[in-house]
């Protein structure tokens, strides 16, 4: 079939398959349905979450494990801003997701008439949150507006882009042009910098490095640069396993005042793709996190760097770009007897144990039994106990194998529907949620969401009896406790309800027992001995 004699919903989906999209997060509506006459015949495999945030959630956990961007369709108005909570996640995670919706037919776009779903301005509400919003007026635009859309999403630092098309337009012929997928290239650092950087790092006894998110695609890049150098290297968050398992690993919280130690001690800090953001460096909200002044930032986005800490060299680069150019022709700044290093993030990682108070520790550890348990497994957290402790502390296997919604923007209901685009982003691995009672139920419907693709996802539910966390924050402040108390189901039941086998479990060796016998996906329920 020649592009011309397709309409704009069915080029649409041809192109996402030229783009390698292979899955769709979304629900049909009378606004949407030209684009599915096209997708019923394509490659593409359709998920139908039971909310258009659950599909936002599930492109967001696809794309952090695939390295692809997560593809959401959802209607006109309800079904987009439905989606807005999703988008503005990836946007404080950077995590690249196209939200494709329905707008009304073009002749009644803002009139104001009470047209089903109308917004005053769809597309101008979307780009409050993503980083490219625009509408589809002309079919002979389709080709290069998706082409726009990668490359916004992929060629710098990634985050939510939204496409519009009305429901006139979709059905209109598309023109003969086609598409062809943006393969932009990696920024490299001006000679300068690096010359710059290099002398930095030539001159460094006690160095160390700090990285975000940014790094996660360039582990073994990082790798090689920290032992060429000899640096303790410190994950934020998002970038807990880049250096998993190696003896300059220090998988802590900037947050913690033994890490702080460690980077103020240090005569040089590289800051490695992080935004340096407040609940990644200063959790207990103290104003303690400060860094040396001979510090070297490295990011994609230029902005960013204009942002917070003032570095006394800011480079704009690819990170894998920076540290090849940096690594290139055997770097003299190398250090020819590497062991320092190796021994200051050895005594972080333990001084760090030791700060954190025994329930902390005691949540650690079952998080560490449960990749014992299921080695290939990638967790995904809401704002829960075991994630604010891992937040902290953990020692995750792999890149993108722990990640939540606790940072950042802290969306609750986040970890069931990014578990599930977790699970189909990579089908090897498995996908264990972590969740409490309280979090679970703002997304407790995606159960039959993962039952009907049949994912292969535990969620494994942390039952407190209410919002522990901001119970005691309120108790705290002198505030007597008021609304954190909601009443949880019996979330067996709900499971089974769903088709989904469950256990309710009330000590750690039944815990890790249903993780490893129960077929997927499962729930499990475990009920905190400190709420009796």
């Amino acid at each position: 079939m020649t592009t011309d004699t397709l309409t704009v919903g069915e080029a649409l989906v041809d192109m996402l398959e030229q783009a390698g999209v292979d899955t769709v997060f979304g629900i049909p509506g009378v606004h949407t349905i030209e684009l599915y006459r096209g997708l019923a015949a394509s490659s593409i495999r359709h998920i139908t979450p039971r909310h258009e945030q659950g599909a936002g959630f599930m492109a967001d956990g696809y794309a952090r494990v695939s390295g692809r961007p997560g593809v959401c369709f959802v209607i006109t108005g309800p079904g987009l801003t439905n989606t807005l909570t999703a988008m503005a996640q990836a946007r404080a995670d950077s995590i690249p997701i196209l939200v494709i919706s329905g707008v009304n037919a073009t002749a009644t776009l803002g009139q104001g008439r009470g047209h089903l779903h109308e917004l005053p301005d769809q597309a101008a509400l979307a780009a409050t949150v993503a980083l490219w919003s625009h509408s589809l007026t002309d079919p002979a635009d389709l080709g290069d507006v998706l082409a726009r859309a990668f490359s916004v999403m992929t060629s710098a630092r990634p985050g939510p882009v939204h496409i519009e098309i009305p429901t006139d337009v979709m059905k209109l012929p598309a023109a003969a042009a086609g598409f062809v997928m943006p393969q932009p290239q990696p920024r490299h650092s001006d000679a300068s910098d690096i010359d710059a950087a290099a002398r930095l790092c030539a001159n460094a006894r006690k160095p160390a490095i700090l990285i975000g998110g940014g790094a996660v695609r360039h582990a073994a890049a990082i790798r090689r640069f920290a032992e060429a150098l000899d640096a303790p290297v410190i994950s934020t968050t998002n970038a807990r396993g880049v250096m998993a398992g190696h003896p300059l690993d220090v998988p802590a919280s900037p947050s913690l005042g033994c890490v702080r130690t460690l980077l103020n001690q240090s005569d040089l800090v590289l800051a490695l793709g992080t935004e340096l953001g407040p609940t990644d460096c200063d959790m207990y909200e103290d104003g303690g996190f400060t860094l040396p002044a001979n510090l070297i930032r490295v990011d994609v986005a230029g902005d960013q760097l204009a942002r917070g800490v003032k570095a006394a060299l800011a480079i704009q680069a690819d990170l894998g770009a920076f540290i090849h150019d940096m690594l290139s022709g055997g770097p003299s700044w190398a250090q020819s007897q590497p062991a320092a290093g190796a021994k200051r993030a050895r005594a972080a990682r333990e001084q760090a144990k030791s700060e954190l108070g025994e329930s902390y520790l005691g949540h650690i550890d079952l998080l560490q039994e449960i990749w014992q348990a299921l080695p290939d497994a990638t967790l995904v957290g809401d704002s829960t106990q075991l994630v604010y402790a891992g937040n902290m502390y953990v020692e995750a296997p792999r890149p993108a194998s722990w990640f939540n919604s606790a940072t950042g923007f802290g969306t609750l209901g986040y970890a069931a529907p990014a578990a599930i685009g977790a699970a189909l982003g990579d089908p090897g691995r498995s996908a264990v949620a972590l969740l409490g009672d309280g979090g679970l139920q703002f997304t407790l419907a995606e159960l039959g969401s993962a039952r009907d693709c049949d994912a292969d996802v535990a969620f494994l539910v942390w039952n407190n009896s209410g919002y522990m966390e901001i119970e005691t924050s309120m108790t705290s402040a002198g505030i007597t406790p008021i609304g954190v108390t909601p009443s949880a189901p019996n979330f067996s039941a709900v499971a089974a309800a769903y088709g989904l086998p469950s256990r309710r479990v009330q000590n750690r060796d039944e815990l890790i027992a249903a993780l490893k016998d129960l077929p997927r996906p499962c729930l499990v329920e475990y009920l905190d001995a400190a709420t009796g």
